[in-house]
């Protein structure tokens, strides 16, 4: 059932960490400013303090776990972005936990449907926006000129393996650092 969510234990860490609004702390914002294009930086910019440091977390790993090969630039843009679509659905923690727990016992597609994202406001259209933050945020990184890999790690990073498209070895450190 928490497939698509990552493991309670994933679900729980995001959590307690979204309880503080803070970004990353400045070193670490810049680091990761350097490692993107300038729309992609717009769009960083864009993200809430809590996910751009769980982001964070997650390129550093990403770059740890492909050591000692060189990481392509457009992977560590995938890490820092893979949320961004996110941004779209202006939900709070509580709400995006509330969603969630919902989506997980009716079902991810229902919802989003039910949203018809986009094109419905209120509540329904951000729950259907929030479930659909893969989707999303591969269409907002293409219009930001994103590389095909990072706009396609965007939208496959809830998908099973089997199902994805990109290169194998750079997808399962992508997903391990992202934990769920």
């Amino acid at each position: 059932m928490a497939r698509d969510f990552g493991s309670l234990g994933h679900l729980a860490g995001r959590f307690l960490g979204s309880l503080s609004p803070a970004g990353p702390s400045p070193v670490d914002e810049q680091w990761a400013l350097r490692q993107l294009l300038p729309g992609e930086q717009e769009l960083w910019r864009r993200m809430s303090g809590p996910d751009r440091r769980h982001a964070l977390g997650v390129a550093k790993q990403t770059v740890g776990l492909l050591a000692p090969e060189p990481v392509p630039r457009a992977v560590v843009a995938a890490a820092l972005l893979h949320d961004v679509g996110k941004v779209e659905a202006g939900l709070g923690t509580f709400a995006r936990v509330a969603v969630t727990l919902a989506a997980m016992l009716a079902g991810r597609e229902r919802i989003v449907a039910a949203g018809r994202w986009p094109g419905r406001p209120g509540w329904s259209g951000r729950c259907s926006a929030y479930l659909a933050h893969d989707r999303i945020g591969a269409d907002l990184l293409a219009a930001a000129g994103a590389e095909t890999l990072t706009c396609t790690w965007a939208a496959e990073h809830h998908l099973p393996e089997t199902r994805w498209s990109i290169d194998r070895r750079l997808a399962s450190a992508l997903k391990r650092a992202d934990g769920d």
